[in-house]
């Protein structure tokens, strides 16, 4: 008999601040119509001076640690796009930050937005070896794209964390998995540049390419038919982008695209990431979040999910939703994350855009802006320094 393997817990966490499409728009003098309806946000998390991927990804994954303490946690990892070095690991920061055993390994793993699918299958493999142990996911970053540019009003921040295990209380991971890779430039970041580059027509052709390359593969490895899903929750670099990958998987299988159905099939699945945009490898479990949180009982129902990652690898499997799962949901703190955000008009969204942290190795203080758990206190010597609150 096969063991029940998945989301056994789910946490999230996004930054100190947040703008309005309103004062973007006011300050392009672009119609809120574009923002609001053409690619459906309403504002996006900024995160302050000290904050980054270490302390979203910590403050998301402290509750998990809180409720189930961290004896069973043999590894810790760590997706992200926009890291903060090429060698060490964002995660052995938090694994310190967190106070979690030496016992753990500690890896980083990186494909555009797709990476944190990447490590849930992985966690699935490892738990599936040892069923004693968990594995903790962290899928955290900061998307950030240049001044004026098309992708400004598609930035966003925050962090997901996983809890991985056996006899999952949110969501059971099932086999099989439908999975694509194409090599296209739709959106990269070189490594001497902060904000990444993006090529939007060619990123959403390569979105729909790979969402008919992972349904192919998904039905041929003997998944799901597409009417046996309760719900889908796509990767979200902008909402609009969900409704027309779907509308793209419903044509490819020769199904109805009316709107009762498309927004059935997702509607619920937005709400965080209209509010906060694009958080990269967190996005599509944002939706998950958002799902798991809003919805009537889905106890028993599978859901469906479309990993996408530029560049571009993609994966769609599905899950299975627990029974009883509404005992273990973190509604209220979400709500309450997204909710204690502090407004900032544009020019103070452009100041923390603007803001550099120094390469020549000097002292550097960053400025005491954040209220959450964890901030990064500054950098000495070319070393980050973090602190608990």
């Amino acid at each position: 008999m096969s063991i029940s393997i998945g989301i056994h817990d789910l946490s999230f966490a996004t930054g100190e601040f947040v703008l309005a499409h309103t004062a973007l728009a006011a300050h392009n003098g672009t119609d809120i119509g574009k923002y609001h309806v053409g690619i459906g946000q309403e504002s996006m998390s900024v995160p302050a001076a000290d904050e980054d991927i270490v302390t979203l990804g910590a403050a998301a994954a402290a509750p998990v640690i809180a409720r189930h303490g961290a004896s069973r946690i043999r590894t810790v990892i760590f997706a992200t796009e926009s890291s903060i070095d090429q060698a060490k690991a964002a995660g052995v920061y938090v694994h310190s930050l967190l106070g979690l055993p030496s016992a753990v390994r500690v890896v980083e793993l990186k494909q555009a937005c797709y990476g944190a699918t990447a490590a849930l299958q992985f966690a699935v493999g490892l738990v599936r070896r040892d069923p004693a142990q968990q594995v903790l996911v962290i899928a955290s970053d900061v998307s950030k794209y240049e001044l004026d540019s098309p992708g400004e009003a598609t930035q966003g921040a925050a962090a997901v964390a996983m809890l991985v295990g056996v006899d999952p209380a949110l969501v059971r991971i099932e086999d099989p998995s439908g999975v694509f890779t194409a090599d296209v430039m739709d959106f990269w970041r070189p490594n001497y540049r902060d904000e990444a580059l993006v090529d939007g027509q060619e990123s959403v052709n390569a979105y729909l390419q790979a969402v008919e390359g992972t349904w192919k593969d998904y039905s041929e490895q003997g998944g799901r038919s597409l009417d046996e899903f309760a719900a889908f929750c796509y990767h979200q670099p902008f909402t609009k982008m969900a409704y027309k990958a779907h509308r793209h998987l419903l044509n490819t299988c020769g199904h109805d695209t009316d709107q009762d159905r498309v927004a059935r099939d997702l509607g619920l699945t937005t709400a965080y990431n209209r509010v906060i945009g694009n958080s990269y490898t967190a996005s599509v479990y944002l939706g998950l979040a958002a799902l798991l949180d809003q919805a009537d009982d889905l106890g028993g129902r599978p859901v469906a999910f479309l990993s996408y990652g530029s560049g571009s690898v993609a994966e769609f499997f599905a899950g299975t939703v627990a029974a009883g799962y509404r005992d273990h949901l973190r509604t209220k703190e979400h709500r309450a994350a997204i909710e204690r955000r502090t407004p900032v008009d544009y020019a103070g969204y452009r100041a923390l855009h603007e803001q550099r942290l120094p390469t020549d190795g000097s002292d550097h203080a960053t400025p005491a802006q954040s209220t959450g758990p964890y901030r990064l206190a500054g950098i000495s010597g070319h070393k980050r320094i973090y602190e608990t609150r």
